[in-house]
């Protein structure tokens, strides 16, 4: 399906989100991805193609992915998506994925990312928050400085509890430091015996994650995971 570029918004230094207009609706559910489609001469050696979570809601108009982009380090496709401009027009596939809110809207949930794995869980509160939906939600975002923490006015609107930690604090920093971990997490949150814990960030950090909650004798039916290829895990 073909969609254009309505607007690119920038949201921090290396982080923008990109707007996109399609001529028929596009169904789908909060926190699910597409595969985008850029035509390039010289695709690098992942092709011209990429997974991308949409971080619109299905409430909203226009669909919207957001990205890191470094351009130093920045992939063939990446520097391409970046050289588009409003007007343009891309492919994108049908969405997928299970990476969602559970139908039961009584079960507590947990949402913990890492960077730019914050994107499923914009959909998602988006979502609860244009349909006056009420849901406990508790987020944890993991990040190297606060300003690589996304969306926390959305959060802080939807969640009561919201928690940052940060591997380099700036001077002056009073919230939680360090390394995230499955110990971290339970530290956090408290008694974790009846609610469902997302997990979205780069594949090594997801994986950790699963791995020390498991060893923590968290439920492996307890664990919802979603990871990002291409992004290198800080645990740090």
């Amino acid at each position: 399906m073909q969609v254009t570029l309505k607007n690119i918004e920038k949201l921090n230094y290396n982080v923008l989100s990109f707007h996109f207009e399609s001529d028929k609706p596009l169904g789908y559910t909060a926190g699910q991805f597409i595969e985008l489609y850029l035509p390039d001469n010289n695709p690098d050696n992942r092709g011209p193609k990429r997974w991308f979570t949409l971080s619109s809601s299905p409430s909203q108009e226009l669909l919207t992915i957001t990205t890191k982009f470094t351009p130093q380090q920045g992939s063939d496709f990446k520097n391409h998506l970046h050289s588009l401009v409003v007007g343009d027009k891309v492919e994108v596939s049908e969405a997928m994925g299970d990476f969602v809110l559970p139908r039961d809207h009584s079960i507590p949930l947990i949402f913990v990312a890492g960077g730019i794995g914050v994107t499923p869980y914009v959909s998602m509160v988006k979502w609860l928050i244009d349909n006056k939906e009420s849901r406990e939600v508790k987020i944890i975002i993991a990040a190297n400085t606060p300003e690589d923490i996304l969306f926390k006015e959305l959060f802080t609107k939807y969640s009561k509890k919201f928690i940052e930690v940060i591997s380099f604090p700036p001077a002056g920093w009073n919230g939680e430091t360090g390394r995230l971990t499955g110990e971290k997490i339970i530290e956090l949150v408290g008694p974790i015996d009846n609610q469902l814990i997302y997990l979205s960030g780069p594949e090594q950090m997801v994986e950790a994650l699963e791995a020390d909650l498991l060893k923590s004798g968290i439920n492996k039916n307890q664990l919802v995971g979603d990871f990002f290829p291409g992004y290198k895990a800080d645990l740090s």
